[in-house]
């Protein structure tokens, strides 16, 4: 089943993107089910962590914030695991159960350290879904790697980005439409060489 793949360098712009195309199709009636994980800033500006967000019901819980005293750091961010595990087990079973596609922002080494996220991550990539996957930049797990090796991958650059955000979202719907997803998308396409 299709699977879009979305990766580039830290802050070019792709939780934006993956945003937009998720905000695109469930605007066109498609059931989108899956987690992202927004930075979250302090007042003054810092990063102080990340939430993980259920697509379906908006339900947040933390996955990282700084300082905090978790047996499971990435850099200055401690995990918060049981809590994110509760939210991201809870998320990702009803995706696979319900959803039309599956969408993950994002796979990288933050979320690979919860065990129940690898391990219906690995149900994901063996569902016949539709995936939309943010992939680190870094990541080298070659499991991971090795069940995405015929998907379509877009790398998200300072000048692919804004016609990215303007034609990726319709491009997307037309390759979910194919594989009998619903919704409506226009005539427009999007040549192979955008991506």
């Amino acid at each position: 089943m299709k699977a879009y793949i979305i990766t580039g360098r830290p802050g070019i712009g792709k939780s934006t993107l993956f945003n937009n195309i998720i905000t695109y199709l469930k605007k066109h009636g498609i059931k989108v089910g899956g987690i992202r994980s927004p930075e979250v800033r302090g007042l003054d500006g810092r990063r102080i962590g990340f939430k993980v967000i259920d697509l379906m019901t908006n339900e947040e819980a933390w996955l990282a914030r700084r300082g905090y005293p978790s047996r499971i750091k990435v850099g200055a961010y401690g995990v918060l695991v049981e809590e994110a595990s509760t939210l991201i087990e809870k998320a990702l079973t009803k995706a696979l159960m319900e959803a039309e596609l599956i969408g993950i922002d994002e796979i990288g080494p933050m979320e690979l350290k919860i065990p129940v996220f690898r391990q219906l991550l690995y149900r994901i990539l063996e569902s016949n879904k539709p995936k939309i996957l943010v992939i680190h930049y870094r990541l080298r797990d070659q499991y991971i790697l090795s069940k995405l090796s015929n998907s379509e991958k877009i790398t998200v650059t300072l000048d692919n980005r804004d016609i990215l955000n303007k034609k990726l979202p319709n491009h997307i719907l037309r390759g979910i439409r194919e594989y009998g997803g619903r919704g409506n998308a226009d005539n427009s396409s999007m040549g192979e060489d955008h991506l």
